[in-house]
C-alpha cells in the first residue's frame, strides 16, 4: 500500500482512479484497507474544494417529495389543506414548527434543515 496525501488536483484524480480499481475489494485485505483510507481522504479533499450548499427548505422538500413520488396532496395531513400546501411550497407562506415536526419524520429530513430561513415571494 502506497499511499500519500491528496494535495493537488492531479492527487485526487488519482486517488479516485485506483479507488475505482480497488472498490471492490474483498474486506480485511491490503486493497480493501487501502480502499478505506483513500475514501476518507477523497472525501476530506472534496469537503475543501467541492462544497456544495444545502438546498433551502423548499427546495430540500420539493426534492424529497421528487424521489418519494410524492405529491403535494401527499403533504396535506403535515402542512394543512391543500390551499396551504401550495402557499408554502410557493413560497407565500412560512413553514410553522408544527410542519416541520410533521414534516421531519414524513420525508426523513433534518429538522436542523427545515428551520433555516428562506425568503417568500411576492
Amino acid at each position: 500500500m502506497n499511499i500519500k496525501p491528496i494535495k493537488t488536483e492531479d492527487d485526487y484524480q488519482m486517488a479516485l482512479k485506483r479507488l475505482e480499481v480497488i472498490f471492490d475489494a474483498i474486506v480485511g485485505t491490503e486493497e480493501s484497507d487501502e480502499a478505506d483510507i483513500l475514501g476518507l481522504m477523497i472525501d476530506e479533499y472534496e469537503k475543501k474544494h467541492y462544497f456544495v450548499e444545502a438546498p433551502d427548505p423548499i427546495e430540500a422538500i420539493k426534492i424529497r417529495m421528487e424521489e418519494m413520488q410524492l405529491t403535494q396532496s401527499d403533504l396535506v395531513d403535515a402542512i394543512g389543506g391543500k390551499s396551504r400546501v401550495s402557499e408554502v411550497l410557493g413560497r407565500k407562506r412560512k413553514l410553522t414548527v408544527e410542519m416541520i415536526r410533521k414534516l421531519t419524520p414524513k420525508l426523513n429530513l433534518s429538522a436542523d434543515l427545515l428551520i433555516h430561513d428562506y425568503q417568500l415571494t411576492r
